[in-house]
């Protein structure tokens, strides 16, 4: 099997299921294209456009981060990715094709929802296409990188939408996908440290510079964590 065989099999097995794909897609397409819907008609199109982009914390968080942890939860518990170990594939191998093909779902659902709500909603479209589509396809791979990470801290696969909920939550709160929150004013700037509002920034300013480098690091601390806790079986009761 070869890593673009590692690719496909994650991205079939993710259509496939039908509950991943209410999840996953449902759900924060809805959000991400509802909200600035709503948005626009009670406080005008310019309300819409940074909803929008705030919720793009969402997509990510829900696409990439909870689809990957869910979803490789699941193979170690069925053993699917003790098998995928056993043949001609090396580790890391296994899991690119899994985190590439999360994060080409997640850049599929982000320039989906981009175009709807140009369509339904009069949010413009991004200014600079070029720095946007980078800024949101290294959100998607950090993104699913991580949570293919926060696989170790989930205990069995059932478990596995609740200890991820939190991080989703988090996400849409720190980017203001949520509306309004009153936050204390030193919870901010460490808000700001995470991914999710990192690229939300980074979209909202146009200055990837910052948000780049919140990226790189949370890519090393995602491979770090894969390489000291990433468990391929199940816990031993």
């Amino acid at each position: 099997m070869s890593l673009t065989a590692t690719y496909r099999l994650g991205t079939r097995l993710f259509w496939r299921d039908k509950t991943m794909l209410f999840a996953s897609v449902l759900t924060p397409v809805g959000l991400a294209v509802g909200m600035p819907l709503l948005m626009k008609q009670v406080l005008g199109a310019p309300a819409a456009a940074s909803i929008f982009q705030s919720t793009i914390s969402i997509l990510l968080a829900i696409t990439a981060f909870m689809n990957i942890a869910v979803a490789l939860a699941t193979r170690r518990d069925q053993l699917v990715l003790k098998r995928l170990r056993s043949g001609r594939l090396t580790d890391g191998q296994i899991l690119l094709g899994q985190i590439a093909s999360t994060a080409t779902q997640t850049m599929a659902m982000i320039v989906l929802c981009t175009v709807a709500v140009w369509l339904v909603a009069d949010v413009p479209l991004p200014g600079d296409p070029l720095a946007f589509a980078a800024i949101t396809v290294a959100g998607s791979a950090v993104l699913s990188l991580l949570g293919a990470a926060y696989t170790a801290a989930i205990p069995r696969a059932e478990l596995a939408a609740a200890f991820t909920t939190p991080v989703f939550l988090l996400a849409g709160v720190s980017a203001g996908a949520m509306g309004p929150i009153p936050l204390p004013s030193w919870l901010r700037p460490v808000l700001d440290l995470l991914p999710t509002t990192a690229v939300v920034n980074a979209v909202k300013t146009g200055e990837p510079a910052v948000p780049a480098l919140v990226l790189a690091a949370w890519t090393v601390v995602g491979l770090v964590a894969i390489r000291l806790w990433f468990r391929w079986e199940p816990r031993r009761s």
